[in-house]
C-alpha cells in the first residue's frame, strides 16, 4: 500500500466539518490542540461557505505540524488556474503538509463527472503560469467512489479519497488503485451506546446523502437495495456511521485499515453545530494514536 512520500499523514486522521460553523479563535485553539494531542492530519470539506484552500491556509498557519488536507475541493468553485495557483503558494510556503483533495462535489446540471475532472486536471496541468516553483511538491488525490473514477484517481494524482463508504468499498478500491497510489478513507462515528438514539442521529446526519444520485449510485453498487436507501435500514445506517463505545468504534475503523486503506479519516458526528468535538477527539487519539 501507499503513503504519500514525505507527507505526515498517520493511520488516522480527524475529518470534520464543525470548522465550517466556528469563529476563528475557536478553530485555532482546535487545531492546535489536534498538534498536540499527536493527531498528525486533519481533513476539511468545502460545503458551507469555506473557501477550500484560504482554509487550509488559515490552518497550517496556525499549527507547525499537521498537515492539511483538503476532502474536497469543488472543482466547481474556483477555476483550475487559481486552484493551482493557491496550491503551489500552500506547497511553497508550508512544504510537505498541505494535500489537495479534489472533487466534483454537488456537480452542475448536466455535467459528467469523470469528464468533467478529467477536464479539470487537464488545464491544471497545462497552466504554465510563471509562480515560483515550491520548496516541495504539490500533490493531489481525487475524491473517487466508481471504478472508473478511481482508475482516473489512480492514473492521475497521487491516490483516491473516499467518503461514506464500507471495509468492502475500501478492498474494492485497494483492487482498483493497486498497492502503490494513496487510499484515504472517512467514515462517521458517534458516542452514543442506546441503539434508537444512535440510529435517530445517524438517519438525519446520512439523509442528504441518501437522496442525491452519485451517493445513491454508490450504496447499489455495494450491494443495498432501494428499500435499505430510501428507509435508512439499520444495516445500511449501521454500515455507514459507528456507534457505541470507544472499544467498539475503534475496532470497526481497524476494519478499513485490514481492507486496504492507507489512512481513516474519523469524523465525529452528533455534536450541536459550533460547538466542539474536542471531547470525542482526546479519547479517540488515546485509542489510536502511537504513545
Amino acid at each position: 500500500m501507499g503513503m504519500i512520500e514525505n507527507l505526515r499523514l498517520g493511520r488516522y486522521g480527524i475529518w470534520t466539518f464543525d470548522f465550517e460553523d466556528q469563529p476563528a479563535g475557536l478553530i485555532r485553539d482546535s487545531v492546535q490542540e489536534l498538534e498536540e494531542l499527536g493527531w498528525p492530519a486533519v481533513w476539511i470539506p468545502e460545503s458551507e461557505g469555506r473557501e477550500a484552500l484560504t482554509h487550509a491556509g488559515f490552518l497550517l498557519s496556525a499549527t507547525e505540524r499537521l498537515t492539511v488536507v483538503n476532502g474536497i475541493a469543488q472543482i466547481w468553485s474556483r477555476e483550475a488556474q487559481w486552484t493551482r495557483g493557491a496550491a503551489l503558494l500552500l506547497a511553497d510556503a508550508y512544504p510537505d503538509r498541505h494535500l489537495l483533495g479534489l472533487g466534483f462535489g454537488a456537480g452542475k446540471p448536466g455535467a459528467k463527472p469523470l469528464q468533467a475532472m478529467n477536464g479539470y486536471l487537464d488545464a491544471l496541468d497545462a497552466d504554465t503560469k510563471v509562480n515560483p516553483a515550491p520548496r516541495a511538491p504539490m500533490r493531489r488525490i481525487l475524491a473517487a467512489y466508481g471504478p472508473k473514477m478511481l482508475e482516473l484517481a489512480r492514473d492521475r494524482s497521487a491516490g483516491a479519497h473516499t467518503y461514506h463508504v464500507t471495509p468492502d468499498h475500501t478492498a474494492q478500491a485497494r483492487g482498483i488503485l493497486g498497492a502503490g497510489p494513496f487510499l484515504g478513507v472517512e467514515h462517521a462515528v458517534l458516542f452514543e451506546t442506546d441503539p434508537a438514539k444512535a440510529r435517530e442521529i445517524a438517519r438525519a446526519h446520512l439523509h442528504p446523502y441518501l437522496t442525491t444520485p452519485y451517493n445513491i449510485a454508490k450504496f447499489r453498487r455495494l450491494g443495498y437495495s432501494e428499500a435499505d436507501i430510501d428507509r435508512g435500514s439499520d444495516r445500511l445506517v449501521d454500515d455507514l456511521v459507528f456507534w457505541g463505545d470507544l472499544d467498539t468504534i475503534t475496532a470497526k475503523l481497524r476494519g478499513h485499515l485490514d481492507a486496504g486503506a492507507d489512512h481513516v479519516g474519523v469524523q465525529v458526528i452528533g455534536v450541536e453545530p459550533g460547538t466542539s468535538a474536542m471531547p470525542y477527539w482526546r479519547r479517540l487519539a488515546e485509542a489510536l494514536l502511537p504513545a
